[in-house]
């Protein structure tokens, strides 16, 4: 069955779960000795668990698409209601093997290293920048986290945890729309990057009178490739940026 399974990559070529998740190198006679002379031992390793990136619309996470790409990384296109219940049967017939969104977390791959002799500086200046935005948000709960992104252009990011998500999908699927998904817990991260300009001015200018809507104006353009703002946060957001357009033509 797993043979016949094909799924979609970013380049739209067809690869199969054999190419997704690549193929040991077959054993010499050598090798298959030694490995009966180790007994049980080794019988008793886990296979290694291969993670397996998707995306489900390729125009709202494309952000996340283009680091993915800067990093030679790739993923595959899960945009249909029945793939996630579909990839969770996966997952259980095969234990060694995880989907998960592009945008669940920050991997190492996209982060430059903070050395032994810059963490506890840098741990200061995060803690800083989270509670000035914490403070402009108006949510001592939010969940903020400041990583040196290599790509420098991406100002902040929203990730929330994959199996947050799925709670999140089958609740829609289901019907269960009215309920309130944060009681399931939705792990949702706004991660900031201080290697970008923005950031940086939030934190050598956290008593500017704008900074309040700079920080605004961030969480929401983080929100929006991860999901669709809902009819208050969009209207807030429009006309935010419609005030910081007036701002530039003073």
């Amino acid at each position: 069955m797993m043979d016949s399974i094909l799924f979609k990559n970013l380049d739209h070529k067809y690869l199969s779960m054999k190419d997704l998740i690549g193929e040991a190198p077959e054993e010499t006679e050598e090798e298959k000795t030694e490995d009966q002379k180790a007994g049980t031992a080794d019988e008793k390793k886990e296979p290694e668990k291969k993670t397996i990136y998707y995306v489900t619309d390729e125009q709202q996470q494309s952000q996340y698409i283009n680091m993915f790409k800067s990093q030679g990384m790739d993923a595959v296109i899960l945009s249909h209601n029945i793939d996630s219940p579909f990839i969770t049967q996966l997952e259980q017939r095969n234990p060694h093997i995880h989907f998960q969104r592009i945008d669940a977390d920050v991997t190492d791959q996209f982060k430059e290293e903070v050395s032994a002799e810059e963490k506890e500086t840098f741990d200061k200046r995060a803690e800083e920048i989270a509670g000035i935005v914490k403070k402009a948000m108006n949510n001592e709960n939010l969940n903020v986290k400041v990583e040196k992104l290599k790509d420098e252009s991406v100002a902040s990011m929203m990730t929330l945890s994959e199996e947050s998500r799925r709670m999140q999908e089958m609740m829609k699927m289901y019907g269960m729309g009215g309920m309130d998904a944060s009681m399931f817990g939705t792990d949702t991260t706004l991660v900031l990057n201080i290697n970008h300009p923005l950031v940086q001015y939030i934190e050598n200018n956290k008593d500017n009178e704008n900074i309040n809507l700079i920080c605004q104006q961030l969480y929401d353009l983080a929100m929006l490739s991860n999901k669709p703002l809902n009819p208050e946060e969009m209207t807030a957001f429009i006309k935010r940026s419609n005030d910081i357009m007036m701002m530039l033509t003073k």
